[in-house]
């Protein structure tokens, strides 16, 4: 069992991982909107992975015997700017949820909660891949060029990237 305090946090971070794939629908959309559809499909399986992490989250609340508690999603921007744009805030979110996920560490610890310490070392380790992956892009964007070609093969080279989900899920109740 966990305590109230580490059920709230984790019911806060649940909330932070929904608002970041509505994040990422949105980056999603905008990309679509402004024909960058490579960057769009990158943000849509963003989307994915974040509700995975949601999901993961959720059901190790539920699992402890601790009551979920959800709350409102804010409404994310609708408009980002440039592709350049957009993966700067996205990095500066990504940064957000690693600063999140280590604050959950740190209550694990001061409250000798083993169980969600091991437990969060998984997120640990997915908040190094997502800020290397954004930061990846974004060297990419500022050597290739926000424009034309550049741009255009950044696009093509992002519309090949697909959600892998874990290999034993076969729907959302099965994520642990």
């Amino acid at each position: 069992m966990i305590s109230e305090k580490m059920t709230d946090a984790l019911n806060t971070q649940i909330n932070k991982e929904m608002y970041s794939a509505y994040l990422y629908m949105a980056m999603s959309a905008y990309s679509s909107n402004i024909g960058l559809n490579g960057f769009a499909n990158w943000f849509m399986v963003q989307y994915q992975e974040e509700m995975l992490h949601a999901m993961k989250l959720y059901n190790y609340v539920s699992d402890q015997g601790a009551p979920i508690k959800l709350m409102q999603i804010d409404e994310p921007p609708q408009e980002f700017g440039t592709a350049l744009d957009m993966l700067y805030a996205t990095l500066e979110h990504e940064q957000f949820i690693t600063k999140s996920i280590n604050d959950l560490v740190d209550l694990a610890i001061e409250e000798k909660d083993h169980a969600t310490h091991i437990f969060l070392q998984w997120y640990i380790t997915e908040q190094i891949e997502e800020e290397g992956n954004d930061n990846e892009i974004i060297d990419k964007l500022k050597l290739a060029g926000e424009e034309g070609n550049g741009l255009f093969i950044i696009d093509k080279e992002l519309s090949a990237r697909v959600f892998n989900p874990p290999a034993t899920v076969t729907d959302w109740t099965q994520i642990r």
